[in-house]
């Protein structure tokens, strides 16, 4: 591809078929010469996260791997890079859409379709601090409907002063919703918690910590399990 290298990588997930994911050589990749990533902010040295198989992801794509798909479920991934939940969660016939704001996103997604055999997937663009699309600046298309379940991994990677990310889930949450994190303990959690709370979701949390292995290194973290039920009293 022009501007920068791939990879094709086999993906083993835990009680599904093995995943060939296209992803960037290394974080050293970039291509930006139109300037599209850093009208959305995406400066030069973010630009290749998109792009990577990153530890998190794998643990939520095997979570969602161990749950049923349920009729008339809509599942939503936030900021899903090479949306390897969400390639899961389709294999097995699940209704998930991808989202993400960086510009290549789309394009690896319809790759990695390809190589896998699969047909297509939903995605929408989903800028958290983006409410519209007719606000100045934002893409086409904005993620906008609501989700039963609405998933993502290392999100919480810097501090959500205006706190776009709790308010991005509540916007496209139904009022029955499930949202589950996986976070590699990061030090932004306890304010997205509280910001979570104040939209009516309670807290579970479940250690994910595993050794390691000849084949991965350790892993630390945990699986955030947020719920908002109706109060049918």
């Amino acid at each position: 591809m022009p501007g920068y290298a791939t990879k094709d990588e086999r993906i083993s997930i835990a009680g599904v078929d093995d995943l060939v994911v296209r992803s960037l050589l290394d974080r050293q990749q970039f291509s930006d010469d139109h300037g599209v990533a850093e009208k959305m902010g995406i400066s030069s040295a973010g630009w290749s996260l998109f792009g990577l198989i990153w530890p998190s992801e794998l643990r939520l794509a095997a979570r969602l791997a161990q749950r049923p798909v349920r009729a008339d479920e809509r599942i939503l991934e936030v900021g899903c890079g090479l949306a390897v939940a969400s390639l899961v969660g389709h294999r097995a016939g699940a209704d998930v859409t991808a989202s993400d704001r960086h510009p290549l996103t789309a394009l690896f997604l319809r790759e990695n379709l390809v190589l896998n055999g699969l047909g297509p997937m939903k995605y929408l663009h989903g800028d958290w601090a983006v409410e519209s699309a007719a606000e100045p600046d934002a893409a086409d298309v904005v993620a906008s409907d609501r989700y039963d379940l609405i998933i993502g991994s290392d999100l919480l990677y810097e501090r959500d002063v205006a706190g776009d990310l709790a308010r991005f889930v509540d916007r496209h949450a139904k009022p029955e919703c499930d949202v589950w994190i996986v976070d590699p303990d990061r030090g932004n959690r306890p304010a997205f918690n509280r910001r979570m709370a104040d939209a009516g979701f309670l807290l579970g949390e479940e250690r994910l910590d595993a050794a390691a292995t000849g084949s991965a290194p350790a892993y630390k973290g945990r699986l955030l399990v947020y719920a908002r039920k109706l109060d049918r009293n």
